[in-house]
């Protein structure tokens, strides 16, 4: 279930599409006048830690606000805002996947962009295995895992390894770039083609790898309140405020290149 920007952020449930007191909190209209309730943001895996932050800056800067987060795939959150769970905002880690709401017509106007992220590769500490470029994941017996290709951490990979005329045979394909981090950090797995900012906010728990192909996959992050926001203040409110120049600063510390 989705929880506060305190606490750690759950993922898409279905019982959100059941669950119509979840946002009774909320303010109700788009009037002016501070924001003030529940708003709630569904966002990409890879914003994690720097919306905590940001939710976190937003409710002492907005009191009696509080910023609900879903973070998760892209794909898995657009899936469930297309089939009507209930949510103010909505951040996606690529335009392709934001163009399944919009094209629903389910966004309150043009989607922003906030944000762009680059892949890296992900290691073990000391990256044992001399991983030096996109190549090196071809090598026998290396365990390597992508993002599933629905999401766009998985479709960056796919656009860099192809750039680089690298074929890779993954040992898991991973629902989100959090996921598919995880597998290096519990030694599941050799590495794996994540964000840069995945790597800076795993700090001395992983080693990261940057290569030239990363360049030519390098993913937009747009964001939008949604038409049917039960809280459309706060949700307009909380765009601004990732959009603002503070905002980006913090996503700029968190890795992120500015839109």
């Amino acid at each position: 279930m989705i929880r506060s920007a305190r606490r750690t952020a759950g993922v898409v449930a279905l019982a959100l599409l059941a669950a119509p007191g979840l946002t009774a909190c909320s303010s109700s209209g788009s009037g002016g006048g501070s924001p003030s309730g529940t708003v709630t943001v569904f966002a990409a895996a890879s914003l994690k830690e720097s919306f905590t932050a940001l939710g976190e800056r937003f409710e002492k800067e907005h009191p009696g606000t509080e910023v609900a987060f879903n973070f998760n795939g892209s794909d898995s959150l657009a899936a469930g805002i297309v089939g009507g769970a209930p949510a103010d905002v909505f951040a996606a880690a690529s335009p392709a996947t934001m163009r399944r709401v919009t094209d629903e017509e389910l966004t309150a106007g043009d989607p922003v962009a906030f944000a762009r992220n680059r892949l890296a590769i992900a290691t073990a500490p000391g990256n044992p295995h001399g991983i030096d470029s996109l190549a090196d994941l071809a090598a026998p017996g290396l365990k390597v895992v992508l993002c599933d290709g629905t999401v766009p951490c998985g479709a960056a990979a796919r656009k860099a390894l192809t750039a680089a005329g690298v074929e890779v045979t993954p040992a898991s394909y991973e629902q989100d770039v959090k996921g598919a981090l995880t597998k290096v950090r519990l030694k599941e797995a050799d590495a794996a083609v994540v964000y840069r900012t995945d790597v800076r906010a795993a700090g001395d728990t992983v080693e990261g790898v940057d290569f030239p192909e990363a360049a030519q996959a390098v993913n937009a992050y747009p964001i939008a309140r949604l038409e049917a926001a039960p809280n459309p203040a706060a949700a307009e409110a909380f765009v601004a405020f990732v959009t603002s120049p503070d905002g980006r600063k913090t996503l700029g510390r968190a890795g992120f290149l500015a839109p």
